[in-house]
């Protein structure tokens, strides 16, 4: 592959050869000879990033940020932040004969990735990751780029459901009436917390937008030690990655979950991630983030549900899809799961109380 010339490696380039299974970028890992570090190489994907040198600004911004951090508290900025690595001529990306946009950055040696938290445990660890990169990014000054407009913008989608349910393009809408009634039932409370943060009431901060636990790299002594896979880094409301990070984490069963009854919210998962969120997070928080930071995670999960069901009435369009009706299992199990949520609500609302004093 000769786009690696195109970057300032340190040392001779051995290989580069495929890495992981990212679902959006394209992935590969650079191996140099010798005592010289390796490097990750990324094609991105210019079909939903439409401002690749924007949002390499906005990673360059929040890294430098980081390490700055980093480096006052005597710490390891290569090991304990993403490190982007530049090109020859000195710029973030390179853009090929074909208009794709590549970057690079440091690989970070010796580290643990999980794809899911099945121990309370393992989830406060998780939780404490996300909780330190927001904290530590909490007096950012410096302006980020919307580089995803629209992302969790409720006003927004509501606007792309009304839209789609008027025209019910593959005539889907009838069939699923009942699942359509469950979200209009939430509508007005959704939009009653996205005004809040509309009005400022709820602020804006740097945050990260998909803070699955795979996305944090662990030491191999089980610590945290990185945040990785900034590409979705932008200027919004924390409550998205908080509610996200349990969306993912305390399900139960899978995303799109067949058998519903394998659909619930693990209690103990949520109380760890959110012992350890709190633990870093609860001295930058707001009273009214507080306030709202058990209802994120139903917040995300209607939103989810918004999604995944307007793009099935409107035939498929967005999400990739393995079978006919596969949206439509998605939808349902994240109906079942923010079902669950509500159940447990006031639960999840008094432990977020109790720890956050």
């Amino acid at each position: 592959m000769n786009i690696g010339k195109h970057f300032s490696f340190e040392g001779t380039v051995k290989e580069i050869r495929p890495f992981g299974d990212g679902l959006i970028n394209d992935t590969f890992f650079v191996e140099t000879e010798g005592n010289s570090p390796n490097y990750i190489l990324q094609r991105k994907n210019k079909n939903i990033f439409t401002d690749i040198p924007a949002m390499m600004d906005n990673i360059q911004k929040v890294t430098t940020h980081l390490k700055n951090k980093i480096i006052a508290q005597g710490e390891d900025p290569l090991r304990r932040a993403l490190t982007v690595t530049p090109t020859t001529d000195n710029k973030l990306c390179y853009q090929d004969e074909n208009g794709d946009y590549w970057a690079a950055c440091l690989f970070i040696e010796d580290t643990i990735a999980y794809q899911a938290a099945d121990s309370p445990e393992l989830a406060f660890q998780g939780g404490k990751g996300i909780g330190q990169f927001q904290a530590m990014l909490a007096d950012m000054k410096d302006p980020l780029a919307n580089i995803l407009p629209g992302f969790h913008d409720m006003r927004f989608r509501f606007q792309q459901w009304d839209e789609i349910l008027g025209k019910d393009p593959v005539g889907r809408k009838a069939a699923v009436a009942e699942e359509i009634k469950w979200v209009e039932d939430r509508r007005n409370k959704i939009m009653e917390v996205w005004e809040k943060v509309e009005s400022g009431e709820i602020p804006t901060r740097v945050t990260h937008n998909d803070t699955k636990i795979n996305n944090i790299l662990f030491s191999k002594e089980g610590e945290v030690l990185c945040v990785i896979d900034l590409d979705t880094v932008l200027s919004s409301t924390i409550l998205n990655d908080f509610g996200d990070a349990i969306r993912y984490y305390t399900n139960a069963g899978k995303e799109d979950e067949k058998d519903l009854d394998k659909v619930y919210v693990r209690m103990n998962i949520f109380e760890g991630f959110t012992k350890g969120y709190l633990s870093e997070a609860k001295a930058f928080l707001s009273p009214s983030e507080i306030e709202y930071l058990a209802f994120s995670a139903i917040y995300i999960t209607v939103e989810q549900v918004l999604r995944f069901l307007m793009d099935y009435i409107d035939g498929d369009n967005y999400y990739k899809t393995q079978y006919e009706d596969h949206n439509l299992v998605r939808t349902r199990a994240q109906i079942k799961l923010c079902d669950s949520m509500e159940e447990n609500y006031e639960t999840m609302k008094a432990l977020v109380e109790k720890l956050a004093k």
